[in-house]
């Protein structure tokens, strides 16, 4: 266990055989003032050599990070898809994952929670769910950070991070970009839940970017970069479904009567929209729509974190 002195602590899972997970390990960080828990998933690249962060053989190692949410459905597709990267050049650096995600021996728990995290506060009371994204960005930031840094790879030299996002964890990183652009180098929003509130995180993009100071949006950790850099990404099926083979008409109808009246039923629309207002803002380095052809809500999760993952070495 690693006791924190904000009131957090890192309690490791037994390890996995090396050949069931490679450079894999999980904690659970609980802070019982908060009555919070989460479970990390730390994924390193197989050239450090060593089934234990805190064993690692090599030394002067250099990272970038990508920070994923929902780590339980998503973190081992994104800790897969760095190591399936051809090795990179001398001068880039490797890939870390660091994945949070929930314990899913209660999964009332896991989605009440993860409900609190994703949701922006709103400007009148008694919001429901409470919004708890403030908190959820300290955790990142402030917490599960400088505990990766420090304490899992002290010998480790960090470079840039990246956050990632599905659907309302989507919106989170959209709420992330205009609270705190500082915090991270790259932000990645799949098919990011607009709709929240009747499209209210659209009129923040523009209220919140558009009132910052360019001296305000340097990131945390940038290399030569002064100000972050975003990719927004959606599936065409999303709000233009199309009927399936063994569909039948009756049933493709009732299909796209229930996907035009749910949650994405304008993603096209207002990814095109959150594209506009962040990149009329000119506080990006650089702004990124993709369109991915032929898939739906939940395919696009995975074509993201690859796509995005090169994105984010690529600068």
């Amino acid at each position: 266990m690693t006791s924190l002195t904000n009131g957090w602590s890192f309690h490791p899972y037994p390890a996995f055989a090396p050949t069931l997970y490679p450079n894999t390990a999980f904690w659970n960080a609980t802070n019982p003032s908060k009555n919070v828990t989460y479970q990390i998933q730390l994924s390193w690249p197989l050239s450090w050599g060593s089934s234990s962060p805190t064993n690692l053989t090599a030394t002067n190692n250099t990272a970038l990070t990508m920070y994923v949410l929902d780590g339980n459905a998503y973190g081992t597709t994104a800790a897969e898809a760095f190591k399936r990267r051809p090795p990179p050049a001398p001068t880039q650096p490797d890939g870390l994952v660091v994945s949070i995600g929930y314990p899913l021996t209660d999964s009332v728990y896991a989605l009440t929670q993860r409900a609190i995290d994703f949701s922006p506060p709103l400007p009148t009371p008694g919001q429901t769910p409470p919004s708890g994204a403030d908190d959820f960005l300290d955790f990142i930031s402030g917490t599960l950070r400088p505990w990766v840094r420090k304490r899992a790879f002290p010998s480790v030299t960090w470079k840039r991070d990246a956050l990632y996002g599905h659907s309302f964890g989507g919106l989170f990183v959209v709420y992330a970009l205009i609270s705190r652009p500082e915090a991270f180098d790259t932000f990645l929003a799949a098919s990011p839940s607009l709709w929240w509130n009747r499209g209210y995180i659209l009129d923040e993009v523009s209220n919140r970017l558009g009132s910052l100071a360019d001296s305000s949006v340097t990131p945390v950790v940038t290399g030569n970069h002064s100000r972050p850099a975003v990719v927004i990404s959606y599936g065409d099926l999303e709000q233009f479904p199309v009927r399936k083979r063994k569909e039948t008409e009756a049933e493709f109808q009732v299909r796209k009567s229930r996907i035009m009246t749910r949650f994405n039923a304008s993603m096209t629309v207002q990814c095109h929209d959150l594209f506009d207002r962040i990149k009329g803002s000119g506080k990006v380095r650089d702004v990124v729509l993709k369109e991915y052809a032929g898939q739906e809500h939940t395919s696009v999760a995975a074509s993201a974190i690859t796509d995005g993952l090169e994105y984010f070495v690529d600068w």
